[in-house]
C-alpha cells in the first residue's frame, strides 16, 4: 500500500501505525550514522525559548507522545521514555526575571526550588534556577536500531539510497525499480529539501552539534540547562549541546564548537569530564516552526512527513498517526500542518 522514504522519528512512527492499520509497506533507507533523528537529545519539553512559553500544542502533544513511545516501546519490547526534571540554571539576572515572571502568569509546567543551594556540590552558578517537568527524555537511538531490526527481520526495509530518478507516478500508482504502490511519503529529512515534488516547501534548514561527555559527578536523574543543555545517557556518559546555526559551509562537526562548549562546561562542572565525541547534522526545519504533512496538490499519492525541527520526538508521533488515519478514513489532518496550506506554491513544481 505505502512506500515509506526514510527511518528516522517520522517514518519509524509511520511504520508502526500503518502496521497497525494493517496496512502493507515497505521502508527505503540508506543508513547514515549523523542524521538529525540519531543525534537528537530526544527532550520533550513543554516550554521553549527565552520567554519559557508553552510550546505548540502541547497539553495535547504530551499525552499522545507519552502513551505513543510507551506503545512502540513494548511492541518492540524496548524502554525508550523515561521521565524527568530540568534543572533551569539561569545564565543572566535577566534570564532569572523572566522565569519568575512566566512562574507567577502559568506555573503549570514550573516550579520554584525549596533550596537554591542544593546543586552547589555540583555546578557553579550565580543566579538561581527554577525547575521545569514533567519532562520525557527518549532514548532516540535504541528507538531507531530496535526498530530497524524488526523492520529487517520482517523483510520490510530495503538498506539503499533512494534514487529519484527511478521513480515514476502512472494510473493513480507509484513505481519504484520494481516496487509498485498505491502511494510514497517521503519521511526523510534534509533530503526533501532538494525533492522536486517538495522543493518549494518553507524548509529552514540549520545544524546542530553536540558533544559526548564522560564524568562521574553529574547526578542521572535529570537534565540540566544553563545555555546548554547536559542530557544523561548511559555509563556516566552525557549528551551536551546544542547549537543552532542558520547559516552553515557542511554538516562537519565544527573546533570552534568544540571548543567554546568545552569552555562552557570547565566554567559550570566542578568535576573533570572527558570529551568522547563530537558530532553535527542538519535538522529539517521550516520557516514558520509548523511540520510539512499530507499528500501533494497534484500528485494525490505523492506524500510527506517531514519538518520536525528540534521536536520530532513529540511532533512525529502524533502527525504520523494523523497521517495514517487520513490514509485510511481521509480524517482531515490539522491545518496548521497540513502542506494543503502551501498548494499554491506546490502545485507550480
Amino acid at each position: 500500500d505505502i512506500l515509506i522514504i526514510g527511518q528516522g522519528i517520522s517514518g519509524t512512527f509511520l511504520s508502526h501505525y500503518l502496521q497497525q492499520s494493517g496496512a502493507s509497506f515497505i521502508v527505503i533507507d540508506e543508513s547514515k550514522p549523523n542524521t538529525a533523528s540519531k543525534t537528537a537529545a530526544g527532550i520533550i519539553n513543554p516550554v521553549t525559548g527565552r520567554r519559557i512559553v508553552k510550546t505548540w500544542m502541547i497539553d495535547e502533544l504530551m499525552s499522545f507522545a507519552q502513551d505513543a513511545h510507551q506503545q512502540i516501546g513494548n511492541a518492540l519490547t524496548i524502554n525508550c521514555i523515561s521521565q524527568k526534571k530540568i534543572i533551569d540554571f539561569f545564565p543572566t539576572p535577566q534570564m532569572r526575571n523572566a522565569f519568575l515572571q512566566r512562574f507567577e502568569e502559568d506555573a503549570e509546567y514550573l516550579k520554584l526550588p525549596d533550596h537554591e543551594n542544593e546543586w552547589r556540590e555540583n555546578f557553579n552558578y550565580d543566579f538561581g534556577y527554577g525547575q521545569i517537568g514533567p519532562v520525557y527524555l527518549i532514548d532516540v537511538p535504541e528507538l531507531l536500531s530496535a526498530s530497524r531490526k524488526k523492520l529487517i527481520e520482517n523483510k520490510l526495509l530495503i538498506e539503499e539510497h533512494f534514487d529519484i530518478n527511478k521513480f515514476i507516478i502512472s494510473d493513480n500508482k507509484i513505481r519504484y525499480k520494481d516496487i509498485m504502490a498505491d502511494k510514497i511519503v517521503f519521511c526523510d529529512g534534509i533530503e526533501s529539501f532538494q525533492n522536486p515534488y517538495f522543493k518549494n516547501l518553507p524548509f529552514a534548514p540549520n545544524k546542530g552539534e553536540a558533544l559526548i561527555v564522560e564524568t562521574n559527578n553529574i547526578p542521572d536523574g535529570y537534565i540540566f540547562k544553563k545555555g546548554m543543555t547536559i542530557v544523561p545517557l548511559k555509563n556516566n556518559l552525557f549528551w551536551v549541546g546544542s547549537s543552532y546555526e542558520w547559516e552553515f559551509e557542511n554538516d562537519k562537526p565544527n573546533k570552534i564548537f568544540r571548543e567554546r562548549t568545552e569552555l562552557i562546561l570547565l566554567e559550570w562542572l566542578k568535576s573533570p569530564f572527558k570529551i568522547t565525541d563530537h558530532f553535527a547534522s542538519i535538522r529539517p526545519a521550516t520557516l514558520e516552526r509548523r511540520p510539512f504533512v499530507g499528500f501533494h496538490p497534484l500528485y494525490k499519492n505523492v506524500g510527506i512527513l517531514n519538518g520536525m525541527g528540534t521536536k520530532g520526538c513529540s511532533l512525529a508521533p502524533y502527525f504520523a498517526n494523523q497521517l495514517v488515519q487520513n490514509i485510511i478514513h481521509e480524517s482531515p489532518i490539522h491545518r496548521e500542518a497540513d502542506i494543503n496550506r502551501f498548494a499554491r506554491i506546490l502545485s507550480k513544481n
